[in-house]
């Protein structure tokens, strides 16, 4: 097998006799959440390597012994340190490690799933030559005031406020509402809407002092995202997705669904094209990207952010029930250099995420013939939700809980909060949303007080 490299990359310092492997980098959960990664690579007879953060080391090694766990197909685990909302605190661990591998392998592919390590995997990929979204876009995905600055074009007005700059920042002028973003978290944590300059100030005590924060106005209009394959530059498919978030009901942007793909008339063509210039913007050269965009009254696409790695919550699920087609082996195929066609969605599929009543979870119910809530837990492994037929009718194809039994749950401020999902799809749009309905009411969630109270 040949390593694809770009001109100006620097060799690999190891000989054709060491083990081919492939890195795959992100929090342990959501690897395995998605094993058909793993079953791709071993498929391939390539050793698999993970770098996760430290955190995850006890459950992981626990896991590696189970059989029966995805993660038993792995070859090695890095554990590497830092923090989300520093920027750049994985990088140092991250490449003494990636350092010990690179003498003992010959590294063919890599890639991020999630987000926790993107712009290391970025740095690893241009080091070894190895395809992927390119430096640019890796790091100027994973912070939110450089996607501003390279995409003007697409942002509201925005102010960055540096650490030790808060206390002297003009608050007075800018465009309210407007939305405070930490620089570089995901998962919707810390992301709120302020309404006038009195309320930002009262809100900026609540973040650590050392982290950065955009400010922008708040874009009004429906939002979607963009799942963008893309091949040596070029886009070879890309799909819009609606959403619903909790901004609607409240000060935050939790989401709430996702919709594969977008039937909302009007919305297409704009979003497509914006995507297009973007990508191009960031110079991204090979990968999966999930940007995500709202549309305004003015008919442009405004960006909200965008990420170089492989799509989270159930949008790889989703895809698969909407195409018939798995979206991993593109992605494994475009890191190793092979040529991917996937095809175009042929049914419309929905993921739905319920809101709770704050307290304790009891139970999770639903009646539904055939199906019965999946309690996969914090960082569990879904089950293996198949596509029907084309022509298939509407169907519940799984309901999934999040939390634990006698977890807490608490009301939706980052998507970490959410507890009970379900996955459907049908044939046309309105099927869907009738669909939708029933499964609402067929699913009863059971929450109690915390010790006694209300």
């Amino acid at each position: 097998m040949t390593i694809a490299t770009e001109p100006g990359a620097t060799a690999q310092a190891v000989t054709e006799a060491a083990p081919a492997a492939f890195v795959l980098t992100g929090a342990f959960w959501v690897v395995c959440r998605n094993p058909r990664y793993l079953t791709e690579l071993a498929a391939r007879g390539l050793k698999i390597l993970l770098i996760t953060p430290t955190g995850y080391r006890d459950v992981a090694e626990a896991a590696r012994k189970d059989p029966e766990h995805p993660a038993s197909l792995l070859d090695d685990i890095a554990f590497v340190d830092g923090s989300l909302d520093q920027e750049g605190s994985f990088l140092p661990s991250f490449v003494a490690r990636a350092r010990d591998w690179r003498r003992a392998y010959r590294i063919v592919g890599a890639y991020a799933v999630g987000e926790t390590l993107v712009e290391p995997t970025g740095l690893l990929g241009d080091v070894l030559g190895l395809r992927g979204p390119g430096l640019r876009a890796t790091r100027a995905c994973r912070s939110k005031y450089l996607q501003r600055w390279y995409a003007d074009e697409f942002s509201p007005a925005s102010l960055v406020l540096a650490p030790g700059e808060r206390e002297e920042a003009a608050l007075d002028g800018l465009p309210y509402p407007v939305v405070v973003k930490p620089a570089t978290r995901h998962s919707s944590s810390g992301v709120v809407t302020v309404a006038d300059a009195a309320a930002l100030r009262a809100a900026l005590p609540g973040y650590p002092a050392y982290e950065t924060l955009l400010v922008e106005q708040k874009a009004e209009g429906r939002e979607y995202s963009v799942e963008s394959l893309v091949q040596d530059g070029e886009i070879v498919f890309a799909s819009v997705t609606g959403k619903e978030t909790t901004e609607s009901g409240a000060r935050t942007f939790v989401e709430l669904s996702h919709s594969v793909p977008n039937a909302r008339p009007g919305v297409d063509d704009v979003v497509l094209d914006a995507n297009r210039r973007l990508l191009r913007t960031l110079g991204f050269r090979d990968g999966i990207a999930h940007a995500e965009w709202r549309t305004g009254t003015d008919g442009r696409a405004y960006l909200m952010e965008v990420a170089a790695r492989t799509p989270g919550d159930g949008l790889l699920a989703l895809y698969h029930l909407a195409t018939g087609s798995p979206l991993e082996p593109e992605i494994v195929r475009i890191a190793l250099g092979e040529r991917v066609d996937y095809p175009r969605p042929r049914r419309f599929a929905r993921q739905v995420y319920l809101d709770h009543t704050p307290g304790v979870l009891e139970d999770v119910t639903v009646d539904w013939p055939g199906i019965s809530p999946v309690w996969v837990g914090e960082g569990g492994i879904w089950p293996e939700i198949l596509p029907g037929a084309a022509d298939a009718p509407a169907a519940l194809r799984a309901v999934l809980v999040l939390k634990p039994k006698g977890a807490r749950l608490a009301p939706l401020a980052s998507s970490d909060d959410r507890a009970v999902s379900f996955l459907i799809d049908a044939p046309s749009p309105g099927e869907l949303d009738a669909l939708e309905s029933r499964v609402r009411a067929a699913v009863k969630l059971t929450v109690g007080a915390v010790d006694g109270h209300g």
